[in-house]
């Protein structure tokens, strides 16, 4: 790939995989306070499957380029930039445009990458681990001797719940087929098989006096079945909506529900709190606040990673103008871990 050359990866509106497009056009160069970031590695989440079909809730208008997060390397500074951020390894949330082999980017929303993590290795932590951490510490409150029940514990954020709620000292109630159940195991979780019916009473075996919190991205009934598998002070926190993923209709609707709901369920005087969790809250409002935390918690997971205490698992290295298959792969469900794209 021409390195003097940008290449992206657009979607141009709701299509199948095979429907993504590549364009290329000249390098970019960074503006005012910018930076130009060679893309290393950029993966496939949850989201992009369901802009693809129109369903990511406050998606931008067709046609543009998916891509939630990235790992790069800066490769050159705009005025009144520190040109002494050349060379740098970074990550960084964006939400659209990380398809990319170069992205431009404002230096004070990229957190810098410890040395000796592979581009994407660190990748499969950056919105998966951020989203993990924030839910656990920020939200949830998890303390020692806790049960916690986490929904998926197979895929990308479950994965690292799990194991960032066994860190911190609690007992963890996992949902997954059978065949991840010995994958479970082995990072100390209790698996349920959620093919094997009615999960609320198998969550209820184990854990007879209610979880001390529930992390939910499935929305629909699940959402109100975990509400009701809380212990006295327990937290739910419920983050996706993706039993809804393949639906019709508005692509608000599932989460206007949820947030309801939870709004709802906060006013009740039991001491169970609610809370739907959103990535990019305060953004708007607080931006040099909701950068601070990002770079706190997302330092803490990649040195974590580098540690060797939490693993995030790799499905699959894929070239990034082979997109449509690796966007094929994430969504077949037959693999554990993330997709990521290799520009």
């Amino acid at each position: 790939m021409d390195c003097e050359q940008l290449v992206e990866i657009v979607l141009p509106g709701i299509v199948e995989p095979e429907g993504l497009q590549v364009r290329r056009a000249a390098l970019p160069q960074p503006g005012p306070g910018q930076v130009l970031v060679a893309v290393e590695a950029t993966g496939v989440s949850f989201a992009e499957q369901q802009m693809r079909r129109g369903r990511y809730y406050d998606q931008p208008p067709f046609p543009f380029v998916p891509g939630y997060d990235l790992v790069g390397r800066i490769t050159a500074t705009g005025p009144g930039t520190d040109p002494q951020l050349t060379g740098r390894r970074i990550a960084a949330l964006t939400k659209t445009g990380g398809w990319a082999s170069h992205v431009l980017l404002d230096p004070a929303d990229t957190v810098p990458v410890p040395d000796g993590l592979d581009p994407a290795e660190a990748e499969t932590a950056v919105v998966n681990g951020i989203t993990a951490h924030q839910m656990l510490h920020r939200h949830a409150r998890i303390r020692p001797g806790q049960t916690v029940l986490v929904h998926g514990a197979n895929g990308g954020v479950g994965q690292l719940l799990a194991q960032l709620a066994r860190a911190a000292g609690a007992e963890v109630i996992g949902t997954a087929s059978a065949r991840h159940h010995d994958a479970l195991r082995a990072l100390g979780v209790t698996p349920v098989d959620y093919r094997a019916g009615d999960v609320p009473a198998q969550v209820r075996r184990l854990a007879p006096g209610g979880v001390d919190a529930v992390f939910d991205h499935l929305g629909g009934r699940s959402v109100v079945d975990s509400w009701q598998l809380l212990a006295p002070g327990g937290a739910l926190v419920a983050y996706g909506s993706a039993t809804t993923r393949d639906d019709t209709g508005s692509k608000q609707w599932p989460v206007l529900k949820i947030l309801a709901r939870t709004w709802w369920w906060n006013t009740l005087p039991n001491g169970r709190r609610a809370h739907f969790f959103n990535i990019w809250a305060g953004r708007s409002l607080h931006r040099d606040r909701f950068r601070a935390r990002l770079r706190a918690d997302l330092t803490a997971v990649l040195d974590a990673v580098r540690r060797g205490e939490i693993t995030a698992p790799l499905a699959a290295r894929l070239p990034l103008t082979d997109a449509a298959e690796a966007l094929r792969l994430a969504e077949s469900g037959t693999v554990t871990g993330k997709v990521v794209l290799i520009p």
